[in-house]
C-alpha cells in the first residue's frame, strides 16, 4: 500500500498522550514488515529511496488517542536503498579509495582554539584527494597510452599478436602521436564517467535541504554543541561543484600532459620544427598554469556549516573542466600533427610521474600528521583513536588502495599484451618496486593477527569465568550446571567483539609499515632504475633471491588485488547477499559528506538526515504530541544527527534510544570532533532523556561511556546474551547469541521503551493556527 499523504489526524483533542516511535535501522538494511512485525504496512511520506512507513492499522493514529494509551505509535524510516539498492552499486567499488580519503578529512582531533590549524588540516586532506585523482588517471594513461598505444602498438612483435592493434601499427595512425591521441580517449572518457556520476549522485541523493529555523528564545540556535548541529553541516553542495570542477580539470590536464609531453619532447631535439617546438611550449605552459588554477581552486575554499550556503559557483564549475577539455583537444591535434620520423621505444616517462605523485603523497601523511598531532594536544582525548593520527593512517591507507588498483591493472595489462615474450619493456619500474613491497607487508599483517589471536585466545579464557559468573552456573543445587560448549561458545563471541577495539593498533601499524615501504621503493626505483630482481643481480644470494621472489610474488598479488575488486564487484551484481555486503561497507563509509574528494561514493546522511528532521519537525508541530528517537546501529548516528539538526526547542522534548550504538565505540574514537565526549555530552544535556542498550557480544555496538554521572543516566547495564543459558521455562529450546542484531527480543528494550515515555514532558510546541505568520521552527 502507497499514499502521498501524511496522516495527522484531529490535532484538536487527546494529542497530549501521542506518542510516535520513529524506528530507524542500522547497517545491511531491513524491510518495514520487519521493523514493524507486521506484513501490512503503508508509506505515508517519502519515496522508493528511502521512505517512511507505518503499519496499515496506524495510518490515522493520531485521530484515535485512546487507542494508543499507555504505548507509541510505531513508525520506521527505511533507507536502506540509498547504500544497496540495484546491482550497478556494486561498481562504486572501483571509488573506494576517494571514500577512504574522504573519512580522512572527518576524522581530525577535537581542537581548542586552533582555527588555522583546523583549515590547514582541511586543506592537506584535499590535496591529498587530489593527487588520487591524478593517480587513477595517470593509470589509465598508463594502460592505454603507454603499454598499448606506445609499446604494443609500436612493437610490430607485440601488434601481430593483438588482431586489433593493427589498424594503429600501419598506416595513417601508425605515428606515435596520433596513437597517443586517439588512445586519450580511454583515461579522457573515465575521467568523464567520474564526473557523471558525481553530479548524478549528488542530485539523487545530497541535493535535499535541510529545514531552516530560527533562534531560540535564549538566542541560540543550539550548535555551539557540535558541528552536527550547524545548519548548513548537511549541504556541502558549493564546495562539491568546485571540487567536481577542479578534479575533472585535474584528470583531463593529466591525459593532456601525458598526451603533450612526448610530442613536445621530440620536437625539442636537434634538427625539430620550429613551429611545433613554439606550439609544445606554449602547451606545456598552458598546462602548468591550468594545474596551478586546479590546485587554487582546490585549496581556496573549504566547507561552509554555518549557514545553507546556496551559492553556486557557475562560472568557475563551468569554465574550469571546459578550459581544460579544449586545451586536451587542442594537445591531442597538436600531437596527432605529422612527423613522418617520430618511431616510439622504450617506455613513456612514467617513473617520473608515479615517483613525483607518491612522494607527493608522503609528504602530505608526514605534514597531515604534524599537523593533527598539534590539533590533539590542545584538547588531550585518551580515547581518541592512535592519539588523533587517525586520519593520516587512513590517507596512508587511501594511497595504497589508489595504488593497488593502478599497479594491479597496468601489470594485468602487460601480461595480457605481452605474456611472458619479453617484447614490450612493460609498466614503469616503480610500479614493479612498489608492487615488491606487498609480501613484506604481508608477513607484518600476518604477525599482527597472530598476537591478535593469542590475545583473543587469552580474552575468552577470561570471559569463560566471567560467563559463569554473569548466569550464576554451579551457584546452588537448584542452578544450571556448566556446559563447556555453551560457555565457550559464549565467550568466544565475547571476545572476538572485543577485536573491534584493537582496529586502531592494526590500522596504525599498516599505514606507518605502507609508508615506510613504499619511500624505500622509490628509493630503490629512482637509485637504480632496475626492477628488484633486476636490481639485486651480484649482490648476496640471499638477497638475490628475496628480490626475486618478492617482484614475482608482488606482481601476482598486485594483479590479484585488481582482480577481486573486478569478481567482487561481478558477484555483488549477480548475488543480492553479496550485494547486501558492499551495501553494508557504504553504510559505514559514506555517512560523511564529499569534503575531500567529489568522486568518493554519495552521502546518505545528506538525504536521510534532513528526511528525519523534516518528519520530527512537523509531527510535533501538527500534534503537539511525545516522540522516541529509536535507532540501531548505524541508524543510531542517524538519530543523533537528525536529533542534532532539530531546533532546540524541540530537540528537548525527544527522547533518544539507542542500542547497539557505534556512537562511542566507533564515531566517538574516530571521529572526535564530531562525536568525541564533548559532543555526546552535549547531547545527552540537550534531548530530553537518552538511554542505551548494548551486549558484550556484539562488535559493533557499545556503551556511551559519558563521564560522571551522566554514564548511567544513559547506558544500561550490558545485557545479558543469550537471554537464557540453556533451556528454562520461559525458553524451553537454546536460546541464540545475538550479537548485533535483534536487540527487541530483550525484555529490557520494552522496559526502556516505557521508562523514556513516562519520562518525555507533555511540553511539545503545540499546532500552529492556519496561515499563522513566523518563521518555521522546523
Amino acid at each position: 500500500m502507497d499514499t502521498a499523504r501524511q496522516h495527522h489526524g484531529d490535532t484538536n483533542a487527546g494529542t497530549d498522550e501521542t506518542a510516535l516511535e520513529l524506528l530507524v535501522h542500522g547497517v545491511g538494511g531491513t524491510t518495514p514488515q520487519e521493523m514493524l512485525d507486521d506484513p501490512r504496512t503503508v508509506r505515508v511520506s517519502g519515496d522508493a529511496t528511502a521512505a517512511v512507513f507505518r503499519r496499515a492499522e496506524d495510518v490515522d493514529a493520531e485521530s484515535r488517542p485512546d487507542d494508543y494509551r499507555g504505548r507509541p505509535v510505531p513508525e520506521a524510516y527505511v533507507w536502506c536503498n540509498l547504500t544497496s539498492g540495484n546491482g550497478s552499486r556494486a561498481l562504486w567499488l572501483v571509488l573506494l579509495p576517494f571514500m577512504v580519503v574522504n573519512l580522512a578529512h572527518w576524522m581530525r582531533p577535537n581542537a581548542r582554539r586552533r582555527t588555522r590549524t583546523v583549515r590547514l588540516y582541511g586543506l592537506l586532506v584535499r590535496l591529498a584527494g587530489l593527487t588520487l585523482t591524478v593517480l587513477l588517471v595517470a593509470g589509465a594513461c598508463e594502460v592505454a597510452l603507454d603499454l598499448t598505444a606506445w609499446q604494443c602498438a609500436g612493437t610490430p612483435a607485440c601488434a601481430d599478436r593483438r588482431s586489433w592493434l593493427g589498424f594503429l601499427a600501419d598506416g595513417w595512425w601508425s605515428q606515435p602521436g596520433r596513437r597517443l591521441a586517439l588512445a586519450a580517449v580511454v583515461p579522457t572518457a573515465l575521467t568523464v564517467l567520474l564526473w557523471y556520476l558525481s553530479h548524478r549522485t549528488w542530485s539523487a541523493y545530497e541535493s535535499q535541504r535541510p529545514p531552516t529555523h530560527g533562534l531560540d528564545p535564549d538566542g541560540t540556535d543550539g550548535s555551539e554543541g557540535n558541528a552536527l548541529a550547524r545548519p548548513g553541516f548537511w549541504y556541502g553542495r558549493r564546495l562539491v561543484s568546485r571540487l567536481r570542477a577542479a578534479h575533472t580539470a585535474a584528470g583531463l590536464l593529466t591525459v593532456a600532459a601525458a598526451v603533450g609531453t612526448a610530442a613536445a619532447r621530440y620536437d625539442r631535439r636537434p634538427g625539430g620544427a620550429a613551429l611545433l617546438d613554439v606550439l609544445g611550449w606554449g602547451l606545456v605552459a598552458a598546462l602548468a598554469a591550468g594545474m596551478v588554477f586546479v590546485l587554487v581552486v582546490v585549496v581556496s575554499r573549504g566547507r561552509s556549516e554555518e549557514r545553507i550556503d546556496l551559492v553556486v559557483d557557475r562560472v568557475l564549475v563551468r569554465v574550469l573542466p571546459y578550459g581544460a577539455l579544449a586545451l586536451l583537444v587542442l594537445v591531442m591535434v597538436y600531437a596527432g600533427w605529422s612527423r613522418p620520423h617520430w618511431h616510439s621505444s622504450g617506455r613513456l616517462p612514467g617513473d617520473t610521474t608515479f615517483g613525483g605523485i607518491a612522494l607527493v603523497q608522503g609528504a602530505l601523511v608526514l605534514a597531515l600528521a604534524v599537523v593533527a598531532k598539534a590539533i590533539y594536544r590542545t584538547a588531550v582525548d585518551r580515547r581518541t583513536a592512535l592519539r588523533g593520527l587517525g586520519g593520516p593512517a587512513t590517507a596512508m591507507l587511501s594511497f595504497a588502495l589508489g595504488g593497488v588498483m593502478t599497479g594491479g591493472i597496468a601489470q594485468r595489462v602487460a601480461d595480457w599484451l605481452d605474456g611472458t615474450g619479453g617484447l614490450i619493456k612493460g609498466p614503469p619500474v616503480l610500479l614493479s618496486w612498489q608492487a615488491s613491497v606487498i609480501p613484506p607487508l604481508l608477513v607484518v599483517l600476518a604477525v599482527m593477527c597472530a598476537v591478535l589471536g593469542v590475545r583473543t585466545a587469552r580474552r575468552k579464557k577470561a570471559e569463560t569465568a566471567r560467563v559463569v559468573t554473569d548466569y550464576h552456573l554451579g551457584e546452588h543445587a537448584e542452578g544450571e550446571r556448566p556446559d563447556h560448549a555453551r560457555t565457550s561458545a559464549i565467550a568466544g563471541t565475547r571476545a572476538r567483539a572485543a577485536l573491534t577495539d584493537r582496529a586502531p593498533a592494526m590500522i596504525g601499524v599498516i599505514s606507518s609499515v605502507t609508508l615506510l615501504l613504499g619511500g624505500l621503493a622509490v628509493a630503490g626505483a629512482w637509485a637504480t632504475g632496475k626492477v628488484p630482481g633486476t636490481a639485486a643481480e651480484g649482490t648476496f644470494p640471499l638477497l638475490e633471491g628475496a628480490a626475486d621472489t618478492a617482484q614475482a610474488l608482488g606482481s601476482w598479488l598486485i594483479g590479484a588485488g585488481f582482480i577481486l575488486f573486478v569478481t567482487w564487484g561481478r558477484r555483488a551484481y549477480k548475488d543480492p547477499s553479496a550485494r547486501r555486503t558492499i551495501g553494508i561497507l557504504w553504510d559505514v563509509g559514506t555517512f560523511w559528506p564529499r569534503a575531500a574528494h567529489p568522486f568518493a561514493p554519495p552521502c546518505y546522511a545528506e538525504r536521510a538526515v534532513p528526511d528525519l528532521t523534516w518528519r520530527m519537525a512537523t509531527w510535533t508541530r501538527a500534534t503537539g504530541g511525545r516522540l522516541i528517537l529509536s535507532g540501531h546501529s548505524q541508524g543510531s548516528v542517524l538519530a543523533a544527527a537528525a536529533a542534532w539538526q532539530l531546533p532546540p526547542s524541540v530537540r528537548r522534548r525527544v527522547g533518544l534510544l539507542t542500542y547497539g550504538s557505534p556512537l562511542e565505540r566507533l564515531y566517538g574514537r574516530w571521529f572526535p570532533a564530531q562525536f568525541g565526549p564533548a559532543a555526546l555530552m552535549s547531547l545527552h544535556r540537550q534531548v530530553d532523556c537518552w538511554r542505551n542498550l548494548h551486549r558484550g557480544t556484539d562488535p559493533i555496538g557499545g556503551p556511551i561511556n559519558l563521564p560522571g554521572d551522566c554514564g548511567p543516566q544513559v547506558d544500561h547495564d550490558a545485557l545479558l546474551d543469550p537471554l537464557a543459558y540453556g533451556r528454562t521455562e520461559r525458553h524451553p529450546l537454546p536460546a541464540p547469541i545475538l550479537g548485533h542484531s535483534d536487540y527487541q527480543a530483550d525484555p529490557v528494550f520494552a522496559e526502556e521503551r516505557a521508562r523514556l515515555l513516562a519520562r518525555l514532558g507533555h511540553g511539545v510546541p503545540t499546532p500552529r493556527a492556519q496561515g499563522s505568520s513566523g518563521r518555521s521552527s522546523g
